[in-house]
């Protein structure tokens, strides 16, 4: 149920791929939410926007890349003011710890990690100015599961979860709450790592009474 409180009015998925990028952009649109799409190539955002349209959903869409800070940053510097910013990223690749070279896992670590402290640095002022907002991260169960054959996916989120508890107790008391969805397994439609319904997990997170705020939700798929 949508309360005056948690109605969210502009809504930006960052990573809005085909599957849970889309699902929780239809998550917070039947909530009425305008919303913002933001991916790397305009052909990922083209069908997407076209399907949330077709819904009834007002939908802008932005072409930004995690792995490029600067121009990561000044991209979304020109989406306004929203009040609930996913970040749903990650590099996922298969490597090893042994072998993979530096610039591999600092281009990685910069998608899985740093994109995510600049969407905060862009979006949260404003979220602290007006004392209230959201900021959900799209965690993974490698944080929780270390996979040597996701070397830099084991990192990447582990160090993402503890960003997110870093400014969930920054933000609280300014009224913008923090948290991750922890996703453990395979995202596939049909199970339990459907992306709509991973999507309820995000849309609970936000609707959260303030004093109650929680900084993750695991869904293990396994």
């Amino acid at each position: 149920m949508t309360t005056a409180s948690t109605a969210p009015r502009h809504v930006v998925v960052i990573g809005a791929g085909p599957g849970l990028g889309a699902g929780i952009a239809r998550r917070f649109g039947r909530e009425g939410a305008t919303v913002t799409l933001v991916a790397r190539t305009a052909e990922t955002l083209s069908p997407i926007a076209a399907d949330l349209r077709a819904a009834g959903v007002a939908v802008s869409t932005v072409t930004a890349d995690a792995g490029d800070p600067t121009a990561f940053r000044a991209a979304l510097e020109t989406v306004g003011s929203p009040d609930v910013v996913v970040y749903n990223v990650g590099l996922v690749v298969s490597d090893d710890l042994l072998t993979a070279d530096a610039e591999h896992l600092q281009h990685a670590l910069t998608v899985d990690v740093v994109g995510a402290v600049v969407a905060a640095q862009v979006f949260t002022p404003a979220m602290r100015a007006a004392g209230a907002g959201t900021l959900l991260v799209t965690g993974g169960g490698p944080a929780l599961y270390p996979d040597p054959e996701h070397a830099s996916l084991t990192l990447g989120k582990a160090a993402l979860r503890n960003a997110v508890a870093v400014l969930h107790d920054q933000l609280a008391e300014d009224g913008v709450h923090v948290a991750s969805v922890t996703v453990v397994g395979v995202i596939a439609p049909g199970t339990v790592l459907d992306p709509d319904r991973l999507a309820d997990a995000y849309w609970e997170l936000h609707a959260q009474p303030r004093g109650e705020w929680t900084v993750d939700t695991v869904v293990d798929g396994r």
